[in-house]
């Protein structure tokens, strides 16, 4: 029989899950049959459980995504949307944020790019990625406050350390010139070595003139589309269907 100093320990050591499991484990005689190493791995894999499930639900808190209940198993795939469900499971691996490549949403309004979006981002943070979702006027608002308060450089080394960054919206207003140096600075810090999902309405082929500037907007879409993985949703909006059956 565990003893209570012995429970003591494990809590102390933070082994609490472990300790839940040997009571459990003590309060039941099915657990008899079973040898010594068996019971313990049943014990290591309760904690390593329990410490899995804390560390994603810290990265999901981190990562504020709009449709928290937006997940890779959620995904519909029915023929007008065009979703190519082998490029899903692909991205569901999380390889590409390995390798630091980015993904591309692009459609009209209301066809479920946010939700894709957070769907991919949810599946890197239960795959031990930290996320961050943004939508781009409000990512931009930030910038504009932590420059005025002094925080431009931690606000931007936050971003640089996420390893995936999604950009919402990208491309419904047009952008001030602060605001295209603004994507550079995210962009140049990430490339290479983080991985970033964009939805959008506009086709890539529109960015280049949407950008403005055609020194920086050459630097933006290099950094973007280059070796991106692209996903184009069709059909006609998901809310308004939703709207039309209720």
């Amino acid at each position: 029989m565990l003893t209570a100093p012995t429970l003591d320990q494990l809590h102390s050591l933070k082994l609490t899950a472990m300790a839940a499991a040997w009571q459990d484990q003590q309060r039941s005689a099915e657990w008899a049959s079973l040898t010594f190493e068996e019971r313990f791995g049943l014990l290591v894999d309760a904690e390593w459980l329990a410490r899995e499930n804390k560390r994603t639900a810290r990265a999901l808190q981190e990562a504020k995504l709009k449709l928290s209940q937006a997940a890779i198993e959620a995904i519909d795939y029915p023929p007008r949307r065009e979703l190519d469900k082998t490029l899903i499971r692909q991205l569901a691996t999380c390889h590409w944020i390995a390798v630091h490549q980015n993904v591309l949403v692009i459609g009209a309004t209301g066809t479920g790019k946010s939700f894709l979006a957070c769907a991919l981002a949810q599946q890197a943070c239960r795959k031990g990625y930290r996320a961050y979702y943004r939508r781009t006027s409000r990512l931009f608002d930030d910038l504009r406050l932590a420059r005025a308060d002094g925080s431009y450089g931690r606000l931007l080394a936050k971003l640089a350390r996420m390893d995936v960054l999604v950009l919402d919206d990208w491309g419904l207003a047009p952008l001030a010139d602060p605001e295209r140096r603004d994507v550079l600075e995210i962009l140049e810090d990430r490339y290479g070595v983080r991985a970033t999902i964009v939805t959008s309405q506009l086709p890539p082929t529109a960015w280049h003139d949407y950008i403005g500037e055609p020194t920086l907007a050459d630097a933006i879409c290099d950094r973007l589309l280059h070796n991106a993985h692209r996903i184009v949703l069709k059909g006609p909006s998901r809310r308004k269907e939703a709207t039309l059956e209720g």
